[in-house]
């Protein structure tokens, strides 16, 4: 499945990467300049071969890369088949953010700036991007919702251990979106100094391009183990995901093998409706929002709605630019997991496998668990098992407690 050139406009360059219809640079002009200096440094350096060795030395000796790819004997009984965990939960930080915040923090430093600035939900992003710029001698900053910092206060803490200066953000909801919408503004005053970390495959070109292509590591890694286990492709991967940063990593490898199914699951929230999820696929429709258009949670006027998922990372009102195409084509499955779910979900891993997923990871989870129609007992499946637990730890052990009584 190949790329496609999408139309120009006045705030499009020739050579912008569109993805279908989706994508795009719908930017003010004041933002311009920065992403096309983003764009040609990126064009730069990722290919650049002592670019690559550096980044690929720091995710091995520094993140941890390879990750294992385990098949959990007791959850595949459980399912119906046979499954497989790509464990982005051992990447030094705890998730796949790494891959992509290193990558980044690197070009930074090429690009000769001495700060990053990001946004956060569930702190995993913000956490790695405070390691990266640690490790690349960078000032941080990230932009985090009140809401998200209340629900979050475990990686609130790692990152000021870290060095992050954190600035919280109480506009709108106090959640992603308005985290996103607030580096936004902090960048177009700052960047001739100041990277813009992005930390999923949304926003104006090229932050989709750059995050996937740092991500893409996750699927690069699957390929060749699966093929080392069980020598032939996965029937199946599945990811969780709302901007779409581990489950395009994951899926990138596969997506010119159709017979590869393509499972993206995403926060069905309390109720799959308009007011108590954040199913873009289900219930939105194609939108702009942070500069690109996306499958987005809007109105009929296009105003932008808010998402609800007790998973803060999921908690993001559109779905990036490629992952929106993938749909839309049919290449991937689009599918939802309840939050009532979510949590049963991290009994179920925690109790088979003795592992603590993200809440987050844990809707991939729910939806085999839910779905196990879905999977025939012949079938390899790869579920990419993008976060460990910790962070989430006092919001599940209250929803036990809450529902004991």
């Amino acid at each position: 499945m190949k790329l496609s050139k999408g139309k120009n406009s006045s705030n499009q360059s020739p050579k912008e990467t569109r993805f279908g219809e989706f994508g795009g640079r719908y930017v003010n002009e004041m933002l311009m300049p920065a992403l096309l200096e983003l764009e040609e440094a990126f064009e730069k350096y990722y290919p650049d071969p002592e670019f690559r060795e550096e980044y690929e030395n720091l995710l091995k000796d520094f993140g941890g890369r390879p990750t294992p790819l385990y098949h959990a004997k007791s959850f595949s009984e459980q399912v119906g088949c046979k499954v497989y965990l790509k464990r982005e939960d051992l990447t030094y930080g705890g998730s796949h953010k790494l891959n992509n915040t290193l990558g980044q923090a690197l070009l930074a430093k090429r690009m000769g700036k001495s700060r990053l600035i990001t946004e956060t939900a569930a702190g995993m992003h913000g956490v790695a991007t405070a390691i990266a710029g640690d490790a690349c001698e960078l000032e941080v900053e990230v932009f985090m919702g009140v809401h998200d910092i209340e629900r979050q206060p475990s990686n609130v803490d790692r990152m000021k251990l870290l060095g992050a200066k954190i600035t919280p953000v109480d506009i709108g909801g106090g959640v992603l979106k308005d985290a996103v919408s607030d580096t936004l503004r902090e960048w177009a005053s700052c960047s001739g100094s100041t990277h813009y970390l992005m930390g999923s495959t949304v926003g104006p070109h090229p932050f989709p391009e750059i995050v996937a292509s740092f991500q893409s590591v996750i699927g690069k890694e699957i390929r060749n183990q699966i093929l080392e286990k069980e020598g032939h492709l996965p029937d199946a991967v599945v990811a969780c995901g709302s901007g779409g940063s581990n489950a395009l990593g994951a899926f990138r490898s596969f997506v010119e093998d159709e017979e590869v199914r393509l499972y993206f699951v995403e926060g069905g929230g309390e109720h799959l409706d308009a007011d108590n999820s954040a199913a873009a696929f289900q219930l939105g429709s194609p939108g702009v929002i942070h500069g690109a258009l996306m499958f987005t949670l809007q109105d009929e006027s296009g105003q932008i709605k808010p998402s609800k998922t007790r998973s803060a990372g999921l908690n993001y009102p559109a779905r990036g630019p490629e992952l929106s195409y993938l749909y839309e084509t049919g290449r991937m499955n689009a599918c939802y997991a309840f939050d009532d779910d979510v949590f049963e979900a991290v009994k179920v891993m925690a109790r088979s496998e003795g592992l603590i997923p993200a809440l987050e990871t844990a809707h991939a989870i729910a939806y085999m668990l839910d779905n196990k129609e879905e999977f025939d007992e012949d079938e390899v499946v790869v579920l990419n098992y993008s976060g460990r637990g910790d962070k989430d730890l006092e919001t599940i052990l209250r929803y036990f407690e809450d529902d004991d009584d």
